[in-house]
C-alpha cells in the first residue's frame, strides 16, 4: 500500500478513537453528575436530630408553649358565703339593735347581735308548731336561767342540752331536732346550743317576732 493511502487510513481510525473516547467522557461525566444530585435510594434527606429517648437515669426536657399554672384562685366573698342563711330586710328591721338574741319565726333563723351589728348567725332553727298550743310565743323576752348540757325536760322527760329559758312556760333555746317542731322552745343545732348558752347571759333581751 502507498504510504499516502496509509497516512490517511490512520489519520480516520485516530480521529474516530478521539470521537468515541470523547463521547464516552461526556457520557460518564453526565452520568456522575446525575448520581450526585439524586439522594441515595434508602437514606433520609438530612433533618434535625431526633429527640433522646428517655430511659433509666435519663432527664428529659420538654418545652411546653402553654403557660404555666398559677396559684389557686382565692374564692371570693359569694363563694364563702354561699349556702349560709340570710335574714331579709324586714327581719333585721324587726328585731332592735339592744336586744342581743334574734328569733325569726317565719324564716326559721336566730341570730345573736350586738349594737345591731350580727356577731353570731344567722343559723337555723325549729320553733313549735304554729297555730298549736306549742307554738312559740312572740314578744321581748329576758334571759332568766341556764341549764347544762346533760338538762332534762321535767314535762317531757327529753333532753334540752344547753338550755337558755327566756320565757315562761319553759321556753327556752336548746339543742334539739331541726326536723321535728318543739314544745314551743327554739331547737338548734348542738354546737349553736353550746354558743348561745355561753355568749347570752342572764337578763340579755331577747326578741322573737
Amino acid at each position: 500500500m502507498p504510504a499516502p493511502a496509509r497516512i490517511s487510513r490512520g489519520r480516520r481510525r485516530a480521529a474516530a478513537w478521539f470521537t468515541a473516547l470523547t463521547a464516552l467522557g461526556i457520557t460518564v461525566t453526565a452520568a456522575a453528575f446525575w448520581l450526585g444530585a439524586r439522594p441515595e435510594r434508602g437514606v433520609a434527606a438530612p433533618g434535625p436530630p431526633p429527640a433522646p429517648v428517655a430511659g433509666p437515669g435519663t432527664q428529659r426536657t420538654v418545652t411546653d408553649s402553654r403557660p404555666a399554672p398559677g396559684p389557686p384562685a382565692t374564692p371570693g366573698p359569694a363563694a364563702i358565703t354561699a349556702g349560709n342563711p340570710v335574714p331579709g330586710p324586714r327581719a333585721r328591721r324587726s328585731c332592735p339593735p339592744a336586744a342581743s338574741a334574734c328569733v325569726d319565726l317565719s324564716g326559721r333563723l336566730t341570730w345573736l347581735q350586738s349594737e345591731g351589728r350580727i356577731s353570731y348567725g344567722p343559723v337555723r332553727m325549729v320553733p313549735g308548731r304554729p297555730g298549736t298550743s306549742h307554738a312559740t310565743p312572740r314578744g321581748a323576752f329576758h334571759v332568766v336561767w341556764k341549764a347544762g348540757a346533760h338538762y332534762l325536760s321535767t314535762e317531757y322527760a327529753e333532753p334540752m342540752p344547753y338550755a337558755v329559758f327566756f320565757a315562761q312556760g319553759g321556753i327556752a333555746f336548746h339543742g334539739g331536732s331541726l326536723t321535728r317542731p318543739s314544745h314551743g322552745c327554739v331547737h338548734l343545732g348542738i354546737g349553736s346550743a353550746r354558743y348561745y348558752h355561753d355568749h347570752l347571759p342572764v337578763g340579755a333581751e331577747v326578741v322573737v317576732f
